[in-house]
């Protein structure tokens, strides 16, 4: 069993910051990508940022410049921080990770948090 929990979400002004976390737990072998996605009512869910094992990253184009994700791979938890925030960063957002369990570890599964709602607004 794998959960991924999200928190850091809130109400911050328009050119403010917030850190998202995403914390992963249960029977993991291994961690490969890890990512932010965020989803605004009425409308798919979108990517935001994701980081491999190794480091490597990559941004939506609305996003960079402002928002750095990263991640520690000793406590399986991955971060958003989001810098110049605007109105429009306004919605839910959610981390996924492609995680392989302890039971089966040839098979990479994509598992998906619950979701934080971050507000941007004066």
């Amino acid at each position: 069993q794998v959960q991924l929990v999200e928190s850091g979400g809130g109400l911050v002004q328009p050119g403010g910051s917030l850190r998202l976390s995403c914390a992963a737990s249960g029977t993991i072998f291994k961690i490969n990508t890890m990512g932010w996605y965020r989803q605004a009512l009425g409308k798919q869910r979108e990517l935001v940022a994701t980081i491999t094992s190794g480091g490597s990253t990559n941004y939506a184009d609305s996003v960079k410049g402002r928002f750095t994700i990263s991640r520690d791979n000793a406590k399986n938890t991955m971060y958003l921080q989001m810098n110049s925030l605007k109105p429009e960063d306004t919605t839910v957002y959610f981390c996924k990770s492609d995680i392989a369990t302890l039971l089966e570890p040839v098979r990479v599964m994509a598992y998906w948090g619950e979701g934080t709602l971050v507000t941007v607004s004066s």
